[in-house]
């Protein structure tokens, strides 16, 4: 009774599947770094959800990247790219974890990565049939914070987002989903923990992914459906 309450799980993959909000830091501040601009306090942060025209935007015009906004992308794109042909930095329990909730629920995948790097990573972890709909920031109508790329996962899944639960780790993803009207399952970034506020719109936080559990997904449900 308590699993039917639940009716799709959504993944992040930055930061929940993938240690790759380092890497994606590293590389932005090299393409500053190489023209010679100062990286700005909170930049990091700031584009955490951001989608691909959104964060190329910013570093031209927040960091001064003299360039156009199509151009940055792709060196950033690329540069990422070339890291996970050469390293891919699944984070501890992913593949199990997505094996473990998609035998029992339809899984969506909503991230702000683009999509070849979404399906780089998921190609090389083997994790790409396990997805049922898989969503880029690239597609909708804005980056997270907004709650478009959850809104969409979940319209094409066929479920209502409050018999979803989404599994985020960033203050904007967290921020997204909740928004969005999912259930949310909070795994914070060590190296850039989600600030309180948004930290607190999780219905539940755990400290690593071997922790989510089917028992664990499906009694956010239940709670959520039975909540005033």
């Amino acid at each position: 009774m308590a699993a039917e309450v639940v009716r799709a799980v959504v993944f992040d993959l930055d930061g929940v599947l993938v240690g790759s909000e380092e890497l994606w830091d590293v590389v932005r501040r090299g393409v500053a770094a190489e023209a010679g601009r100062p990286w700005p306090t909170g930049a990091t942060r700031a584009m955490q959800g951001m989608s691909t025209a959104e964060w190329s935007t910013y570093l031209i015009d927040a960091v001064g990247v003299p360039a156009k906004p199509d151009e940055v992308a792709a060196t950033v794109i690329d540069r990422m790219a070339d890291q996970y042909g050469t390293w891919l930095p699944l984070l501890p329990g992913a593949v199990e974890v997505v094996e473990r909730l998609g035998r029992r629920w339809p899984l969506g995948l909503a991230s702000s990565s683009p999509r070849r790097l979404i399906d780089t990573v998921l190609e090389s972890a083997g994790l790409a049939q396990w997805f049922q709909v898989i969503v880029s920031t690239e597609e909708v109508v804005a980056g997270k914070p907004s709650p478009a790329v959850y809104q969409t996962v979940v319209q094409r899944l066929g479920v209502d987002p409050l018999q979803a639960i989404a599994i985020e780790d960033s203050s904007n993803g967290l921020r997204s989903a909740a928004t969005a009207g999912l259930g949310v399952l909070a795994v914070p970034n060590a190296a850039f923990p989600p600030s309180e506020d948004a930290l607190a719109l999780a219905d539940v936080v755990v400290d690593s992914l071997d922790e989510i559990t089917v028992e664990l997904v499906a009694s956010i449900g239940v709670s959520r459906a039975h909540s005033p």
